[in-house]
């Protein structure tokens, strides 16, 4: 979820595939040159052009060795989160001579825990017939998939080198197995959910600045390993003050809030104020304050107060709620700028 460095990116989605989700590469035909696990790392990769290892020229990314038999190179990923996947990026930033000159792409659906064995034996869909790629750029695809996947194989078309795979789409939670990142798991009543993370289908929407730090980092799995993987938004120098809005996984009622502000010491917001609305279906435009990309009208409802903030801490609000919902869609305000890590709404779904 964090910043691109520069990369082309659909705005409404995720990436699926992201290290930082939860992606893993499973296996591949070969990666002698650069470990699999590179693909799905942040940025585009980085070039080092002094670098090298014993088995050659050390590559960010995933290059297999020279294909001297029949045959081709494939990788297959497990997605953070199951979902619809609706585009692709196979990314050869900075693989020149030693790119694919082709690519393909199939999907299927898999229990979170199959081993290889399983994947291999399970029924695989193309999703993107073999196209071709260019050296050092980033090749994009639309896709018109409609099912939700859990597992992609990449193939790769005789062999080369893939700097990132970036699989853009939304989420589809299976609400049976929520995604719940232990480590940080606060104390929870009986049935209550994250509504508002990526991985269980909640997205931000539009937000009035997100300058240091991509809207989404605050709905992102874990907590923030450093500042730039928060939301954070300029030195505000006019009257008013920032916010973002975020629409939840599923309608529900909520129970407890946490904004962390982790990392975020001599810029975080001095004080925050949380409010929900049950609008189904509503227009962006209907849903931001007045004032901004138009402003609609929208009734929202309180859920906290304006309150204090601290630097670099974890903040729990169960018994300051003035309101618990159902909602559909929450807007955090920070008083006046700074930088939240994450916005974590427990709840039920209604």
């Amino acid at each position: 979820m964090s910043k691109d460095l520069g990369g082309a990116a659909f705005v409404g989605l995720i990436d699926l595939a992201a290290e930082e989700m939860g992606g893993k590469a499973l296996a591949c035909s070969d990666d002698f040159f650069a470990g699999m696990e590179n693909m799905l790392k942040p940025g585009r990769g980085v070039f080092l052009p002094d670098e090298y290892t014993e088995r050659g020229k050390w590559m960010d990314g995933w290059e297999s060795r020279r294909k001297r038999g029949p045959g081709h190179d494939w990788c297959i990923v497990r997605l953070g989160v199951r979902g619809v996947v609706k585009a692709v990026d196979i990314d050869t930033n900075h693989f020149l001579g030693n790119h694919p000159p082709y690519a393909s792409l199939e999907a299927t659906r898999a229990p979170f825990d199959a081993t290889v064995a399983d994947l291999e034996a399970a029924r695989w869909t193309e999703i993107l017939g073999q196209s071709p790629l260019r050296p050092g750029s980033q090749n994009l695809f639309a896709l018109s998939s409609l099912e939700a996947y859990t597992h992609l194989r990449l193939r790769i078309y005789p062999d080369g080198g893939v700097a990132r795979f970036k699989v853009w789409g939304s989420a589809d939670p299976d609400w049976d197995r929520t995604e719940i990142d232990e480590d940080t798991k606060p104390k929870l009543k009986d049935g209550e959910v994250d509504l508002a993370s990526v991985r269980n289908g909640a997205l931000a929407l539009a937000c009035s600045d997100s300058f240091f730090g991509p809207m989404n980092n605050l709905l992102a799995p874990g907590r923030s390993v450093n500042m730039g993987g928060g939301w954070e938004t300029r030195r505000k120098r006019l009257p008013g003050h920032d916010w973002i809005l975020v629409r939840l996984g599923a309608p529900g009622e909520l129970g407890l809030i946490e904004i962390d502000t982790n990392h975020f010491k001599g810029n975080y917001p001095d004080r925050f104020a949380l409010r929900g609305i049950h609008a189904p279906g509503a227009q962006i435009t209907s849903l931001v304050p007045v004032g901004s990309y138009g402003g609609g009208d929208a009734a929202w409802t309180t859920v906290i107060d304006e309150t204090k903030l601290s630097a670099s801490t974890r903040h729990f609000f169960r018994d300051e709620l003035v309101a618990k919902g159902p909602f559909t869609h929450l807007r955090l305000d920070v008083f006046p700028d700074g930088g939240v890590s994450r916005l974590r709404a427990w709840g039920r779904r209604s």
